[in-house]
């Protein structure tokens, strides 16, 4: 065996409510019944939840703060930045670290993300996901073109530039111009960051108990991710992972961390976490218990706790895979072998297989996906499965 070496840690930080349910939403959001969302109950409870956690990373620096749902921006920004201080006094804050706040853009108010900023707020998300309104209308959003890009002029005339636009493809009813359309009105509102993904119908979601009329067919669907991934690397925008695509040197670095294999702490209603244990020389991943009212009332004690799993080595290879290939930087066998904890030989009969169809190559000391290898990516990591390569 290897040394297991500690990687960077983030805080993830789930904010579990939304104004409405999408169809196409597999996360866990859901919609507040009987009233408005227990905010400030929320924020307490996150903090009895880290205070749980935090015996698992003493000492160890965080790199990157990132608030998901749901619609972290319904949290008002005062409950955002009494978390963010409680926080701050638990853990090591690296200087100018990365917090990143999602937003829909049918939630956002006027002035408030000059408040989000001044609580410390960084980076915000915007999910977009298209700038047709009939497209819009076809996926459940609650909001339409004019609005999201009037919350994007909010985010920005706020001073905050780091900015990230969520944007689907193979949408009900969507052709190569319309995805083509919605490319180029992103780029020209000039985010840092813009993520480009296909639609997909995920089980248990509405859409896939009843999938919704003129999907575009697979060849489509593929001309659309050429052509949009061209306009992008045209306007600037260099893809380095599967759907992520940035402005020179404006990654996510809080998304790099979790691609990379590193930790991170998961608190809030359903979040998962991923620990390596040092002392121990394992990998702990960590739930919480899924729905708000359940996580609500056991927070902070163990009954809050959905499940702990440590990762057996032979699962290691698979896991690893599972995050370091969707980057197109790839990996170091080195880095391999400093968070796995596993020599380079446990990998050697996948990686010669993967390399002899053509999936992967050698580079520059570096292991890297090919084109081919990008189309099959699922078969790529199948043969990571267990430490036999079948």
């Amino acid at each position: 065996m290897a040394m297991l070496t500690t990687p960077p840690l983030a805080l993830y930080v789930h904010l579990p409510w939304c104004v409405r349910k999408c169809p196409y939403c597999d996360f866990n959001s859901h919609q507040p019944r009987g009233g408005p969302p227990p905010f400030s109950a929320y924020v307490d409870a996150l903090l009895a939840d880290l205070d749980q956690d935090l015996p698992l990373v003493w000492g160890r620096p965080v790199h990157s703060v990132f608030f998901g749902g749901g619609t972290p921006s319904l949290f008002p920004a005062a409950d955002i930045d009494r978390f963010l201080q409680g926080a701050a006094a638990r853990l090591r804050f690296a200087p100018g670290l990365e917090i990143t706040l999602e937003a829909n853009p049918g939630t956002a108010e006027h002035g408030r993300f000059e408040d989000y900023r001044a609580a410390g707020v960084n980076r915000i998300s915007f999910g977009i996901q298209s700038f047709d309104d009939g497209c819009l209308q076809r996926l459940g959003r609650i909001h339409d073109s004019a609005e999201a890009e009037r919350a994007v002029k909010l985010a920005q005339d706020a001073g905050i530039d780091n900015l990230n636009l969520d944007l689907m493809y193979a949408l009900p009813g969507q052709d190569l111009a319309m995805a083509a359309a919605d490319v180029e009105r992103a780029v020209a509102i000039a985010p840092a960051h813009i993520s480009h993904y296909q639609l997909t119908l995920e089980p248990n979601t509405l859409f896939a108990a009843r999938p919704p009329e003129r999907l575009p067919d697979d060849d489509l669907a593929w001309d659309m991710q050429e052509h949009c991934q061209a306009q992008l690397a045209a306007a600037g925008y260099a893809q380095y992972e599967v759907s992520a695509y940035a402005q020179r040197g404006r990654q996510c670095v809080h998304n790099l961390n979790y691609w990379r294999f590193g930790d991170y702490l998961g608190i809030g209603a359903g979040a998962h976490g991923k620990i390596t244990l040092g002392h121990e020389q394992t990998i702990l991943r960590r739930w919480k218990q899924r729905h708000p009212t359940a996580w609500l009332a056991s927070a902070g004690t163990p009954a809050g706790i959905g499940g702990d799993d440590r990762i057996a080595p032979p699962r290691r290879p698979f896991e690893y895979m599972l995050n370091a290939l969707r980057l197109l930087e790839g990996f170091r066998l080195e880095q391999f072998e400093a968070c796995t904890g596993l020599p380079r030989e446990a990998i050697a009969r996948p990686l010669a297989m993967a390399m002899e169809r053509g999936w992967l190559e050698a580079r520059d000391g570096r292991i890297l996906p090919t084109a081919l290898g990008g189309r099959f990516g699922n078969d790529v990591i199948q043969l990571f499965m267990d430490e036999d390569g079948d």
